[in-house]
């Protein structure tokens, strides 16, 4: 073999070091399968102490969005999945985008077409599906092209090409027997040649197709481990026969089982299942979806479930990853992100919170602070937070039925009596705290002749108008100050006065 292919690229980078990638094609958002790839190559790099990168797959143009790559990349920051080498950190492999490494694979296949074993040009012109390089379809497979340009004499096709007829360049498979390689997940796995059509490599338009592309990048770039979704199972063979015709080692493959919506749909986007920006959109916490995704076919045996980025590092093992498909629960990781919000410190809290706290409440004298306290020990989601909060900004619209409450005996001519002895007390009260008004509305429940639940109820639905709140009636109270809550307490005897009079 050459020169050209031991260049000075693969000399750059340094043996016996485990080395991973993720290889995100840019066409739209991050899904949650996607997060689970790049998650475990991160894992396993780590824990080898190797290095692990980001390479763009952008080849297909076709389905190129804009703004992709900017989402791969915050996704990936977001989650402290931090690579080690890509398209804006550089590193000894580059370029790390595809269309910007286009002519390494030209002068790759241009090598395997002057030994003429391998690959052959392919002037058909069967259509997009070969063009982009797709699997075969359903059914059986036909090998060759159908055009007889795998029986072309190199001569001939030399001859085809300086003529300038358009062609592809195939990968010529073999025509018997079977190919078999390791997998750390599935074991041995073998598939018949017959099964194995002839896909191209390199388009028309000199663009690699990901076949071809994905084998020559993995070798330039010293890539040890490849982690990939089971559909490229039947496909890794073709990679094999490719790393052969170079001379070139094979990677490790881990091949790791879907992730589903039930236990036949896979996600997808277009039947609603959320992507990553979804989940963060909808107030998941980015640590909260990521420990959830590594458990998305990975048992770290034992009963823990809340996992750091740095214990899952100390943890992962290949032994725990499953064959099965994982079912993505959207329950459970709802259940896991509230234990991760309830582990944040106070301050951690409020500040993941206030976001979602000032769009429920505009006023600037509302305590922050305070009123995260109050959201923490029932939040499940950052998005559950606006909804409990809008009584902040308006009372709402409420029947006077909301004053009835079984369970402390409370009745609307009772929440009446309630409301209207504890104006006079609230309106003098001196210090307006959470501490005072507790005191204050105790000690009427006791002049009363009441328990405590019986006042602070009437009280707790005159100032929010809902039949549950975060903190109770002493908290809003507090909140609400002074002005707005005893305006509010009238508000609900009014209420109460109107609905017992048209009753009487």
């Amino acid at each position: 073999m050459d020169d050209f292919v031991f260049s000075a690229r693969e000399a750059a980078i340094p043996k016996g070091l485990v080395r991973t990638r993720f290889a995100p094609s840019p066409t739209g958002y991050m899904h949650v399968g996607g997060l689970r790839t790049a998650l475990y190559a991160y894992l396993i790099a780590k824990q080898a102490g190797g290095r692990f990168l980001l390479r763009i797959e952008d080849t297909d143009q076709e389905r190129y969005v804009e703004g992709a790559v900017k989402i791969i990349h915050d996704t990936l920051n977001g989650v402290g999945l931090r690579y080690d080498e890509g398209p804006d950190v550089g590193g000894p492999a580059g370029p790390y985008v595809q269309t910007e490494r286009r002519a390494l694979y030209g002068a790759y296949a241009d090598w395997l077409l002057a030994r003429g074993t391998h690959v052959y040009r392919c002037f058909c012109g069967k259509g997009a599906r070969d063009e982009r390089g797709a699997e075969a379809p359903d059914g059986p497979v036909t090998q060759g092209c159908g055009g007889g340009c795998d029986q072309l004499t190199a001569e001939e096709a030399a001859g085809l090409a300086a003529a300038g007829k358009p062609y592809v360049v195939r990968q010529r498979m073999p025509r018997e027997g079977s190919t078999a390689f390791d997998d750390a997940v599935f074991g041995r796995v073998t598939v018949e040649n017959k099964a194995l059509e002839d896909h191209v490599l390199l388009k028309s338009d000199g663009l690699p197709t990901y076949n071809f592309a994905n084998v020559v990048d993995d070798h330039l770039m010293g890539i040890t481990h490849v982690v990939r979704g089971t559909e490229y199972l039947s496909s890794t063979p073709k990679y094999n026969l490719l790393y052969d015709a170079f001379g070139w080692d094979h990677p490790v493959y881990i091949h790791v089982a879907p992730v589903m919506r039930d236990a036949t749909h896979k996600l997808s986007k277009r039947h609603g299942d959320p992507t990553y920006d979804d989940l963060l959109a909808q107030g998941y916490l980015p640590e909260a979806v990521l420990s959830y995704v590594a458990l998305l076919g990975w048992s770290p045996g034992g009963e823990q479930e809340m996992f750091t980025l740095d214990e899952l590092v100390e943890r992962f093992t290949l032994t725990g990853l499953s064959r099965s498909p994982a079912i993505f629960d959207k329950e459970k990781l709802t259940w896991l992100n509230g234990q991760f919000l309830r582990a944040l410190s106070p301050e951690a809290f409020h500040d993941r919170a206030l976001p979602y706290i000032r769009q429920a409440v505009q006023r600037a004298d509302i305590d922050t602070r305070a009123v995260a306290a109050l959201l923490a020990a029932r939040t499940e989601t950052l998005a559950d937070i606006p909804p409990q909060l809008d009584f902040l900004a308006a009372l709402p619209d409420y029947e006077a039925s909301l004053y009835e409450h079984k369970k402390s005996k409370c009745d609307q001519p009772g929440s009446l009596a309630v409301l209207t002895a504890a104006l006079p007390v609230l309106t003098a009260l001196p210090d307006w705290t959470a501490e005072a008004l507790r005191d204050a509305l105790t000690a009427l429940a006791a002049r009363l002749g009441l328990k405590n639940g019986q006042v602070l109820w009437p009280v707790r639905v005159a100032v929010s108008g809902k039949p549950s709140t975060p903190g109770g009636a002493t908290e809003l109270c507090a909140l609400l100050g002074r002005g707005e809550s005893l305006k509010r307490i009238q508000a609900g005897a009014d209420k109460l006065t109107a609905a017992t009079c048209g009753t009487g």
